[in-house]
């Protein structure tokens, strides 16, 4: 098969009405540039007439692609699927309101091939939506900043360019589509990009997106960070803070007993060792530090059992 310039990755849900003019904008883009391309649409369960317009513009543009999900699964597994599908040589993501431009694809990919990223992501720096959805929106991207050490002002864009070996390469599941950069950076591609991009206005229907996705948001921040620095090694961070607990808790039992002995010895008075809460939180740091100390071990062999210790990512060889 020809090796394809560009694939456009469209996760969309109840969007019937702005099809027609994204696939139209995408095919008018690649023509004038000269591209080689494919439009891959995932519906994501969607309620209205989606898919029927999906299959209309099919037979207009040769080029669109279709996948649909029997029920809504959400953006991160449209993502996973569209992904695993794409065969151009440059893979751009985009949403399906048309608040993403498709004239940003030209420029995206040349950074991908002539400046060498791995992948660019939009900035969104002048945004149409409404105040309460860009403070906190700030708040996330100032803290994807702090936990990631990458630099970008906007993780949560939709718009964005893989070099194709990235997006083979990473997995996108849950709410982590908000975190593909941290992802990309834990897979081994560093050089990470971003682009002033346009945001335009909502055309056609209403945000698919509630107050919900910032808690989803920073449970998932969490779960990368924790993934990204002890996924492959649990017992670094169970292991150690379970001994932690472990020593705390052992040391403050047998300095409660050693003064109890003293105490005996001297003929002092003495409070009954079960009469102070100091030693019940000692114990209970104990159990706790070696339940900590398991779950760590335990870890370690749901690792080496899966065989997932041994799948690095190869930049290059010479032979």
């Amino acid at each position: 098969m020809e090796k394809l310039d560009v694939s456009v990755v469209v996760p969309l849900y109840d969007e019937a009405e702005s099809l027609p003019e994204l696939a139209a904008w995408i095919d008018r883009v690649a023509r004038e540039h000269a591209f080689s391309y494919e439009a891959i649409l995932i519906d994501d369960g969607s309620d209205d007439d989606s898919w029927a317009v999906i299959r209309r513009l099919k037979e207009r543009y040769p080029a669109l692609r279709a996948i649909r999900f029997a029920r809504n699964y959400g953006k991160s597994a449209a993502l996973y699927c569209g992904f695993a599908a794409a065969e151009g040589e440059v893979v751009v993501t985009m949403d399906a309101d048309l608040q993403d431009s498709p004239d940003e694809i030209p420029e995206l990919r040349r950074m991908i091939l002539e400046e060498g990223y791995d992948m660019v992501s939009g900035w969104k720096k002048r945004r149409y939506d409404p105040l309460d959805k860009r403070l906190p929106s700030k708040f996330f991207n100032w803290t994807a900043r702090t936990v990631s050490g990458i630099r970008l002002h906007d993780f949560n864009c939709g718009l964005k360019a893989y070099r194709r070996k990235v997006v083979k390469a990473i997995e996108v599941y849950g709410e982590m589509h908000r975190y593909i950069p941290m992802l990309a950076k834990q897979a081994g591609f560093r050089r990470i990009g971003e682009k002033v991009v346009e945001h335009r206005a909502r055309k056609y229907g209403v945000s698919k997106f509630g107050i919900e996705r910032m808690v989803k948001g920073y449970l998932d921040l969490i779960t990368v960070w924790f993934m990204s620095h002890f996924g492959r090694s649990p017992m670094y961070f169970f292991g150690s803070l379970g001994t932690l607990m472990f020593l705390v808790g052992g040391s403050t039992t047998v300095w409660i007993l050693a003064t109890k002995i003293c105490k005996q010895m001297q003929g002092l008075p003495l409070r009954p060792v079960a009469d102070q809460p100091l030693f019940y939180l000692a114990i209970l740091s104990v159990i706790l530090g070696v339940q900590l100390f398991l779950a760590g071990f335990l870890g370690e062999l749901v690792n080496r059992r899966a065989g997932d210790r041994n799948k690095y990512m190869i930049d290059e060889t010479l032979d």
